[in-house]
Parts: C-alpha cells; structure tokens; sequence
C-alpha cells in the first residue's frame, strides 16, 4: 500500500461538519484571550483494528501550528484495545478544538469498516478478499471506505477513487446490465475481452440467463486460456451461492479441461458465510464482501483533554494527566 494522499475538505477545515458547541467554543476562547497549550487524548470504546490515522494526520498538518505541536498516535491497521489512547495531540487549543468532531468521525467509521474487512479476512485464511461495497454508502465515503478495507486486509476494491488511495487497480468484473443489454454471457465476455486492455483480468458473470454451470463452459470455451475466473453471484430468490454449487462448476470445469479457471464467489458474502464454504471443502478462488464491510458498525471513539496549560486535568471518571502508551509514535 502506498501511504494515502488525503486532502481534508472545505466543510471540515471550515468548521461545517463540526458539532456547534466546539465552534462556539473556540469563539469564545478567541474572545476571551485564552489559547492554552492542551493535551487532548483519543481512545476506542471497542477493540478492532485502527483506522483513519492517516486522514487523522493530514487534517492536523493543515490546522497545527509548527513548532508548538506534538501528536502521537497508534499507526494505520494497528489492532487497538477499548480505551487504549490511539492519539494524543498537544498543541494550542484554538487549533485543532473545533474538529474533534471530525477527528472522531474519521477513526470510528475507518475502523469499523477496516474491523469487518479484518474479519473476513481472517475466515477466509488466505483467499483473497475484495471489497465491493461501494453501491452501498454514500458517494462522499466510498473511497474512504475502500482504503479502510484494505487496511484490514482485503486485496483489493472495486471503487476508481479508493483503489487510487492504497495504489491499487480497482477490481471488478462484468455487471449484469452489461449482459442484459447485450443478451448473452458469452457475447458480453468477448466484447470485455476485446475493449478491456490486457492487464484486466478477464472474469465473466455467469449467474444472469442460464445454469451457473453451462454459462461457465460456454464462456471458457469461448475465451479458451483467457479467461481468467467465472463470478458466482446467484441472487437469494435462486437459492444463493452454495458449496454444491460452488462444486459442481469446479468439477464440470476440470473435466472440460478448464482447470486453471477460478471461481470468484460474491452475493451476501460475511465471515460465517467464508467460513462455511471452506469448512465444506467448497473450491473458492476468492470472494467478493460489499455489504458486511460497508455496512459495518463504527467504533466509537472518545475524545478527552488531560492536560491544560501543563496542569494534568480530566472530567470526573477519568484520570487526570498523560494516559501512558508505549506503542503511541511520533507522527507530527
């Protein structure tokens, strides 16, 4: 993975996504006269894997002042423990105050959806895992949320903007819609093959108008040594993708002597689901994941300041002072 080029955006460094009390907030300390130097420290209230540090890091090299600034922080796709501090930024309040809104949005949402892709990860035990769950999050995010799945794990993601963010090529195969209008399998996979440059791996759809089975063997003998992988993607009101399924077109593949064809599995595709193919002896070459990684529950974080003005402070129920951390690095 390359190391990310985030670019924090207007509405954040504006103060627009923030909640209003920090806002007024900074308002009245500027009034006031009062700019302290604080320590504010930042902590998970799950454990999972880290998230977001990077976008974290760009938005306070944009807003800290240079040589009054310290941040230290766990780094991207470290696991983390509930309540372990994950960052510690001192610096003059003023300057970052009004995005702990953002600071605390960007991590919990990264990490939640790195935690899932982490899991999926971890049941399929090696198989290669792609994210394809852009279609369900909001377009502002996708990119973001396909980063954190490849911080947690996965191979790769179907998004344009979040493959650019890790360094990747985005994957994906053929939609349905391209075979629909075309009004065949076999016909869509050609003209993939025939428009798509070389380095596109060739993986045809084979669920949309006939046996999973017979669309496979036509398309692989259409495309011979080509073809790359046929995609299982069965929807629910068909049964779904299942290990007698996922057999029968390996078997009917090898015997037709297209051994070397993978079989890509997608279509509500979570870590139980991983686990049940593999546990059943089914052959999958690798698995799409859309909704359990886009749809995963953020990790709360919390945001807590324990220094003010070199004087060790907290709110009641917190321990005023520095939290120890020896696995915090130096970041800014």
């Amino acid at each position: 993975m390359l190391v990310p080029e985030f670019e924090p955006a207007e509405a954040v460094l504006s103060g627009g996504t923030a909640d209003i009390y920090f806002v007024r907030t900074v308002e009245i300390l500027r009034q006031e006269g009062l700019n302290p130097v604080a320590t504010m420290e930042v902590f998970p209230n799950h454990d999972g894997i880290l998230c977001g540090m990077e976008e974290v890091k760009a938005l306070l090299k944009r807003v800290l002042p240079e040589g009054s600034s310290e941040v230290w922080a766990l780094q991207e796709g470290e696991p983390m423990k509930t309540k372990e501090v994950a960052l510690r930024i001192t610096a003059p309040y003023q300057s970052y105050g009004m995005y702990e809104t953002a600071i605390d949005g960007i991590l919990a949402h990264s990490s939640g959806w790195a935690t899932a892709a982490r899991e999926c990860v971890e049941a399929a035990g090696g198989i290669p895992v792609i994210s394809f769950g852009a279609r369900h999050v909001h377009p502002s995010v996708a990119a973001v949320m396909d980063y954190a799945a490849v911080v947690g794990g996965c191979a790769g993601c179907s998004s344009v903007d979040g493959a650019r963010l890790v360094g990747v090529s985005p994957a994906g195969t053929i939609p349905h819609a391209l075979i629909l209008i075309m009004g065949d399998t076999v016909k869509a996979t050609l003209a993939f093959d025939k428009y798509m440059p070389a380095e596109v791996p060739r993986v045809s759809l084979v669920d949309t108008f006939r046996d999973e089975v017979e669309e496979s063997l036509r398309v692989a003998e259409a495309l011979g040594g080509k073809l790359n992988s046929v995609r299982l993607d069965t929807p629910r009101e068909r049964g779904g993708v299942t290990v007698d399924l996922v057999k029968e077109v390996r078997a009917r593949l090898d015997l037709a002597g297209f051994k070397n064809v993978k079989i890509f599995v997608s279509c509500g595709i979570d870590p139980q689901r991983i686990r049940d193919f593999l546990e059943s002896g089914a052959p999958v070459d690798g698995f799409g994941v859309g909704h359990y990684i886009s749809g995963a529950r953020p990790i709360d974080f919390t945001a807590d300041l324990h220094q003010v003005g070199g004087r060790p402070i907290a709110k009641r129920g917190r321990i005023p002072g520095i939290t120890p951390n020896p696995r915090l690095k130096r970041i800014i």
